[in-house]
């Protein structure tokens, strides 16, 4: 028993407390070093096809899946019962402190710092301490004889808070990790979207988040606007306007959606992420048969929206793939080759290198759809297309319509964010209230003479000032 008392008082201590904080952050490292199964798997996949050693050791110790291994829980969770052991008992006892009057006046004032002897008459010198004391915010205890007073009592109250504070915080991330959802989904301008899971490009639940806990609402994009500045090429705004129905099937409601302004729903929020363009393509075979016609998302690979992506077409005899770059303003130089020289569109180029084989879609193995797997296949073709614009590559026919815009829309659902928020605005006032709270204690004793002496309880510079405040206001009364 102990031995169990023991182990307790150690894992309730700060010292603890604050290794185990330590250790949760250091922990935290391989989930931003490694990818993460629940955010991206096929980087897990790529990672694993080109590392395959090293993946199979990561993968035993769960690298690839930090946040809910058994490890970084019994971190989180023993960082949890240390800081509750540590701050609840000292938090009772406060509350109950709270109300109590200041210690007794000590024996021997003359061990204390600040003593001094004031040569005046001890009558009237309780009464004229006692008014000093109420009017410097000091709680005061009178005796006969002398006076305890006492202030800075908040300074143990904004430590409590803070400590509170990280307990709260840890409740909130707990609560997001348990009970919230997080994916990510493009969409087209004219486009809409249902909050199901099958309208996700990528989605992760938490433990105890289900599909049937999913926000009820739809959105159908109906325009984006991206401002730039014509002289750095940088961003100035992104503006998506929606329709948006909460719940599923009532009446549309016009929203606007900006990088800092998302669409909320309960806890549930909506964010513009990225956007870039997807050019609007029709491809025919030989005896002019539509084959396939619609926008392809391409993927952007710098800041003035030079996009790749791909052209599958796994119909056609043979299969067809293009790899394909679209040039939202074409340029051209001997060194880059063509790319794009600002991110609007003024003067869409589409190039494509067209592949003919197999593309491989029937081995099992996922593909992106941003690639064409070519290791199977033989280029026919290699062309740059103007807008309108339609070019033969012998097998069939590719007509390049137009383009459009896309969205990247990341709707998370984390149940524990305002709390996280209420609990680091706390956080912050508890250790403000610590740092710069006085705490100290004055004493007067009058017996054959008037004595007085301070105890500057947190080491804080002021205690001097004070006493010889209260001094002079003693002398003051003599005269």
């Amino acid at each position: 028993m102990e031995i169990l008392r023991w182990i307790w008082r150690q894992l309730t201590s700060m010292r603890t407390a604050l290794i185990l904080l330590m250790m949760l952050g250091l922990a935290s490292i391989p989930g931003s070093i490694f990818p993460q199964r629940n955010q991206n798997p096929m980087k897990v996949t790529d990672f694993v096809t080109h590392n395959p050693t090293l993946a199979h050791w990561l993968d035993k110790i769960q690298i690839f899946d930090v946040y809910s291994s058994p490890w970084f829980s019994a971190i989180y969770i023993l960082l949890f019962i240390s800081l509750i052991g540590c701050v609840l008992p000292r938090s009772i006892e406060h509350v109950k402190a709270i109300g109590k009057k200041p210690p007794l006046t000590p024996k021997f004032l003359d061990r204390m710092e600040g003593f001094a002897q004031l040569d005046r008459p001890t009558s009237g010198a309780l009464d004229t301490a006692q008014l000093w004391f109420k009017k410097n915010r000091f709680r005061v205890r009178r005796e006969a004889g002398s006076i305890s007073a006492e202030k800075g009592y908040s300074r143990e109250t904004g430590n409590l808070l803070f400590h509170l504070s990280l307990v709260l915080l840890l409740l909130a991330v707990a609560a997001g990790g348990l009970f919230g959802s997080k994916g990510e989904a493009i969409l087209n301008v004219g486009d809409r979207f249902i909050n199901t899971p099958t309208s996700y490009d990528n989605i992760s639940f938490a433990k105890f988040q289900g599909e049937g806990d999913m926000a009820p609402f739809s959105l159908r994009v109906l325009d984006f606007k991206a401002s730039y500045d014509p002289t750095t090429n940088a961003p100035t705004d992104y503006v998506l306007k929606v329709a948006a129905a909460n719940p599923i099937g009532s009446k549309e409601v016009l929203k606007t959606i900006k990088v800092n302004s998302p669409l909320t729903y309960g806890s549930t929020k909506v964010y513009l992420q990225a956007n870039g363009y997807s050019p609007v393509v029709a491809v025919r075979d030989k005896s002019g048969k539509l084959v396939f016609e619609g926008a392809v998302t391409f993927l952007p690979q710098d800041a003035n929206l030079t996009s790749i992506g791909a052209i599958k077409l796994p119909d056609m005899v043979p299969q067809i793939g293009m790899v394909a770059s679209f040039l939202p303003t074409a340029d051209r130089s001997p060194k880059r080759g063509a790319f794009s020289a600002f991110p609007e569109v003024l003067d869409p180029r589409l190039l494509v290198s067209v592949w003919m084989g197999n593309l491989g879609l029937d081995s099992g193995v996922p593909q992106s759809v941003y690639r064409v797997d070519t290791s199977k296949m033989q280029r026919i073709g290699l062309k740059a297309l103007g807008l309108g614009q339609i070019y033969n590559f012998g097998e069939g026919t590719l007509t390049f319509e137009g383009y459009k815009s896309w969205v990247n829309l990341q709707i998370v659902d984390d149940p524990g964010k305002i709390y996280a928020l209420v609990g680091a605005i706390l956080a912050i006032l508890g250790l403000l209230i610590s740092l710069f709270t006085r705490q100290r204690r004055i004493w007067i004793k009058v017996d054959d003479r008037v004595e007085i002496a301070g105890l500057a309880k947190n080491g804080v510079p002021g205690l001097d000032e004070e006493l010889s405040s209260l001094r002079q206001a003693l002398e003051k009364d003599e005269r």
